[in-house]
C-alpha cells in the first residue's frame, strides 16, 4: 500500500516561559497555529519484513536515524509489531531549523499514515506517548489544530474559531540552536500573562497578545530578526514575532493580497532569505490518501 500525506508547519503566536523545571525542561504557555506551508509525506508499506528507508528531495536532510520521520516509523513498528518494509519519501517544502516545527510535523505525519495503513491498530493514547518521546511538539502536530500548549508543550486545549490569519514568513540564513537559546534565557515571569479569554476579546487585534520570550535571548545575538519585524511592521503587517526559537520571523495581514504583496517585496529585499505567504489552518480534516496498492 502506497499513501501520502500533508504535514503542516506551525507558527506560535504567543510564546511565554514560566519556570525551568526540576528535569531540566521549561514549562510554557503558547498558542500554536498549523498554517498552510507543508511537507508531502509519500509511504510505501511493503508485503514482506524489511527495513526502514527514507528519501529526502533536500539536500542536507538525514536520511536514518538523525532524522525524526526514520525514528517516528521505527517508533510505530516497535509499539504495533509491524515488521514490514517501510519506505518513506519525504518532499521538504518547510524550512529546516526554521522554529516552523517541519521535523516534528513530518514524525506526527508519519506516525497518522502508518496507523492509517494498519486500520487504526493503535489508539490515539499510544500514538500520543510515542509522539512525545520524539519531541515535546510532535503531540500537537497529530491533531493539526490550534492549541494551546502548556507544560513543555504536551498539555494542548484545543481552541475554536480561530481567524485565518493571513501570514507571511521569512527566514534568514542562519541557524539557532533551541538548546543555546533556552540555556541563556533570563526567567523573569513566574506565572502566564496571556490567556485565552485576553486572545478571544482582542483576536483581530492580534498585536495585543502576539509575544515571544525567546527573542530576549535570540535578538540581541542575531539582530536580523529585529530587522524583520520591523520591516514587516512597516509593509503593513498588524503584528510580527519570531516563531519558536527562531530565526523565522512572521507577520500578520489584514488580506491575502497584502500578506502576497509584502512577499513580492520581500523578495526583492531579502533574496537570500526564505519567504512564503500562508494561511492559519482551520479545519480539523487531516487528509491521508491511498495512492497504490502494492
Amino acid at each position: 500500500m502506497v499513501v501520502e500525506t500533508y504535514a503542516p508547519a506551525k507558527i506560535n503566536l504567543w510564546l511565554e516561559v514560566v519556570r525551568k523545571r526540576e528535569d531540566g525542561y521549561h514549562d510554557l504557555s503558547s498558542l500554536m497555529l498549523p498554517v498552510s506551508i507543508f511537507d508531502r509525506i509519500e509511504i510505501e508499506v511493503g508485503d514482506a519484513a524489511g527495513p526502514v528507508l527514507l528519501r529526502c528531495n533536500s539536500p542536507g536532510i538525514p536520511e536514518d536515524s538523525r532524522n525524526l520521520a526514520w525514528r517516528a516509523a521505527d517508533r510505530f513498528r516497535e509499539a504495533s509489531g509491524l515488521t514490514r518494509a517501510i519506505h518513506i519519501y519525504l518532499e521538504k517544502n518547510i524550512p529546516s531549523g526554521a522554529g516552523l516545527g517541519g521535523g516534528s510535523s513530518d514524525a506526527a505525519g508519519v506516525l497518522l499514515a502508518l496507523n492509517n495503513c494498519s486500520q487504526d491498530i493503535l489508539p490515539a493514547a499510544a500514538l500520543h506517548k510515542i509522539a512525545l518521546g520524539l519531541g515535546a511538539d510532535v503531540p500537537f502536530f497529530l491533531h493539526q489544530r490550534a492549541a494551546l500548549a502548556t507544560g513543555i508543550g504536551e498539555k494542548l486545549e484545543f481552541v475554536h474559531d480561530i481567524p485565518e490569519y493571513p501570514l507571511l514568513l521569512i527566514k534568514p540564513p542562519v541557524s539557532v540552536p533551541t538548546a543555546w537559546v533556552y540555556s541563556n534565557l533570563k526567567l523573569t515571569r513566574g506565572k502566564t500573562q496571556i490567556t485565552l479569554n485576553r486572545f478571544n476579546a482582542v483576536c483581530l487585534e492580534p498585536a495585543e497578545v502576539v509575544e515571544n520570550d525567546l527573542e530576549s535571548v535570540t535578538i540581541p545575538r542575531y539582530p536580523v530578526i529585529s530587522d524583520l519585524k520591523n520591516w514587516l511592521l512597516g509593509h503593513g503587517a498588524l503584528a510580527a514575532s519570531m516563531s519558536g526559537s527562531g530565526p523565522t520571523v512572521f507577520g500578520i495581514f489584514e488580506s491575502w493580497d497584502a500578506a502576497l504583496a509584502a512577499e513580492l517585496d520581500a523578495k526583492k529585499t531579502w533574496p537570500s532569505f526564505w519567504a512564503g505567504s500562508a494561511k492559519v489552518i482551520v479545519t480539523d480534516e487531516i487528509k491521508i490518501h491511498t495512492i497504490g496498492c502494492s
